[in-house]
């Protein structure tokens, strides 16, 4: 059984792509005007997948976070629209953003009931983000999420993930030992395997069912574990309900030899 579990928190405890979504057609732009129904899809997905790596210029101290914002908003709008992003109108699309995308966050239905069911195993949890800690806390607290009282932000230790520094510091907020803490994220690379290389127990949260690759699923044995092990070695779940079984099923950690 594991002793511990953390989260990363946008887009696996917090709906981000929605609420940004959400926020990107509330915000007024006359330029966009024009847009259909399927023009929205499109730019949504520029703005959220964030192609030009913007967010990771930001983490690297190359931008902050009002201009990542700005730079990701200018890329997807430039598909649809000459007109420039600059100035006054960019400093006040970036103020109504603010405003209005905490308006816009959600757990994801099946937190709730994860976090009961680790709770009733008395198996403490915590986040580690890429993101700075006030923020993050804003918004778990604004998302419904407050009881999660162990956070790391980037501002925390001063590194971001994939750094080990980031997910050892809470292990070791949480108490436990990192071969004994689950690590679970919706990236692969960076959460489940960023964290099996600081010696944690990565979860990869394949909520869209891009699939893991080659492995064995443990369900498939007529066990009970709901989910099944990456081209990597980690193990995947596609719903955040099978973690807590995940942490108390060796079925699924014999994956990883070391929290056997």
């Amino acid at each position: 059984m594991a002793d511990g579990v953390l989260f990363d928190i946008d887009d696996t405890l917090v709906d981000l792509e929605q609420a940004m979504g959400h926020t990107l057609q509330s915000v007024p732009d006359p330029a966009l005007s024009h847009l259909g129904d399927d023009d929205w899809v499109r730019y949504k997905a520029m703005y959220t997948t964030d192609p030009q790596r913007h967010y990771d210029r930001f983490l690297a101290g190359e931008l902050t976070f009002e201009e990542q914002r700005v730079h990701r908003v200018r890329h997807a709008r430039a598909a649809f629209t000459p007109e420039p992003f600059l100035g006054h109108v960019a400093e006040a699309w970036v103020r109504e953003y603010e405003q209005t995308l905490p308006l816009h966050f959600r757990a994801y239905d099946d937190v709730g009931p994860l976090l009961d069911d680790l709770d009733a195993r008395g198996i403490p949890y915590g986040a580690v983000s890429n993101n700075v800690h006030d923020y993050q806390r804003a918004k778990l607290n604004r998302a419904g999420l407050g009881r999660i009282g162990i956070l790391v932000g980037i501002d925390t230790v001063g590194v971001a993930k994939p750094d080990p520094a980031i997910y050892l510091e809470g292990a070791r907020l949480l108490g436990t030992l990192p071969a004994r803490t689950l690590y679970v994220g919706d990236n692969r690379e960076i959460d489940a395997v960023g964290a099996r290389n600081a010696g944690l127990v990565g979860v990869w949260l394949d909520r869209a069912g891009r699939g893991g690759g080659p492995g064995p699923d443990p369900a498939a044995d007529g066990g009970t574990a709901a989910g099944y092990q990456g081209a990597a070695g980690e193990p995947v779940v596609e719903d955040a309900a099978a973690v807590p079984r995940i942490a108390g099923l060796e079925a699924v950690l014999q994956f990883l030899p070391s929290v056997r």
